[in-house]
């Protein structure tokens, strides 16, 4: 067994003999209790061994990833701060999109050289004004200057908001449309078997037509 697997199975170990021997469950719930820890052991080690292999094999990548978690954790601290609710919902999705984007590529690290400018340029530019725009927005005395500036960045935030979004779906985009592929050719392998006509099952047909 790998080092990982030896951890989970000595969590999940530990989490049923607790409540069977220390606790008098009965065998079924402690069981349970034990493969529900094993499981969540399992994710857990993955989710960190997924982060290491990255540190170990594209320290480049990994540092880029962390930095955008940084910027984003930022961006979340202004939010609070914003006073217009609709700017401030923008910044919240923003901020979710971020978090997706950044999950899918530590998980795959070949994705990320679609996006090089979501990292190098985008994120740092919109985390520098939103930084500038909650300055402007506690002068209170807003100078003619001041008020443009904010109606231009009220923009640029919706506008990123639909654009990291877009990027989001750049990721996904060749999966879906393989996984598309593959269900044409399912369903073309179903109507070509007999097993399936107009989208209709054709168990029993034999035996209606007697």
């Amino acid at each position: 067994m790998k080092n990982k697997e030896v951890i989970s199975a000595v969590v999940g170990g530990t989490f049923f003999a607790i409540p069977y021997l220390a606790l008098s469950f009965t065998i079924a719930p402690a069981l349970a209790i034990g493969c529900a820890a094993f499981g969540a052991s399992e994710l857990v080690l993955s989710s960190f061994k997924n982060k290491e292999t990255l540190k170990n094999t594209d320290l480049p990548l990994y540092m880029k990833l962390n930095n955008a978690k940084k910027q984003n954790k930022e961006i979340s601290e202004m939010i609070p701060k914003i006073e217009l609710s609709s700017t401030k919902d923008n910044l919240k999705e923003i901020y979710d999109t971020v978090n997706k984007i950044v999950d899918t590529i530590e998980k795959y690290p070949n994705k990320a050289s679609k996006i090089n400018n979501f990292f190098d340029y985008y994120l740092p530019v919109l985390l520098k004004t939103v930084k500038k725009y909650d300055e402007v927005e506690n002068q209170r005395l807003i100078s003619k200057e001041g008020k443009e500036f904010m109606k231009k960045a009220d923009k640029m935030f919706l506008d990123t908001n639909e654009a990291f979004k877009a990027i989001l779906a750049t990721l996904f985009q060749k999966d879906i449309m393989d996984a598309d592929a593959d269900m044409k050719v399912y369903d073309l392998m179903l109507k070509a078997d007999g097993i399936v006509e107009d989208n209709q099952i054709m168990k029993g047909r034999d035996d209606s037509e007697k």
